[in-house]
């Protein structure tokens, strides 16, 4: 199945609410749809391997050092895009709130390693997203409009993995995920929605097919690496 649209060129991309999603919280168990948010699964061309969360899960301090990092990275980019097209008004808006949202993110995953006892480390970025960055082209206005969409698959699967995670993690570190749901989702569709007010949408349709490739090979492929964003751990 292939996305309508129409339904992101007019920013009318639905994803559940807060209190839908609480809903889906019960006690101490956490119960995720498939189906909370459709949009991002029919965006994704795959979803996360087993082979993945098996290794998430047995490496829960590399998850969240590389999960803050992501934030970072993430607050990072927004402001790059902010200083580089400091003429175009949506964009500096929505990227102003990412930036802040994403610091705060990744100041609260610093609190939970705190209380876990997890060091900070170096540790080095993995293949995702410089393989992705790959796929943008070089020349203006398409650069942006390219950037944006590699945004909107980095911000959907990052959804898509707190999604597969929830179900299988302790208590705190779950709530936390399942909190993190609706805003990742809300980023997905900002950067989308961008991509096509400053794109043209034949031909943003033609750049998510091609991230769409590029995206699922690397989560299907095998990596020598396990990180946030990482493919089928070469071990499995």
């Amino acid at each position: 199945m292939r996305l309508r649209l129409d339904a992101y060129q007019r920013g009318r991309l639905v994803v559940c609410g807060q209190a839908g999603i609480i809903g889906a919280f019960r006690s101490n168990t956490f119960t995720v749809s498939p189906m909370i948010f459709p949009e991002i699964h029919e965006f994704l061309g795959c979803r996360t391997p087993d082979a993945w969360v098996q290794a998430a899960l047995a490496d829960q301090e590399t998850l969240l050092i590389d999960h803050k990092n992501c934030e970072f990275k993430a607050a990072s980019t927004a402001l790059s895009l902010i200083a580089k097209y400091h003429s175009h008004v949506d964009l500096i808006n929505m990227m102003s709130r990412l930036a802040r949202e994403e610091l705060v993110h990744h100041e609260q995953v610093m609190r939970l390693m705190k209380r876990r006892k997890i060091e900070l480390r170096q540790l080095h970025a993995g293949r995702y997203a410089s393989s992705l960055r790959k796929v943008v082209r070089s020349h203006e206005p398409v650069k942006l409009v390219d950037t944006l969409v590699v945004g909107a698959f980095i911000e959907a699967r990052s959804c898509e993995r707190f999604e597969a995670l929830v179900p299988h993690l302790d208590e705190e570190l779950g709530k936390f995920y399942f909190g993190l749901l609706k805003s990742e989702a809300r980023h997905f569709q900002g950067y989308l929605k961008l991509a096509y007010q400053y794109g043209d949408a034949k031909d943003v349709a033609q750049v998510i097919e091609r991230v769409r490739a590029a995206e699922q090979e690397l989560i299907e492929s095998p990596d020598e690496e396990f990180r946030f964003h990482s493919g089928v751990p070469a071990t499995a």
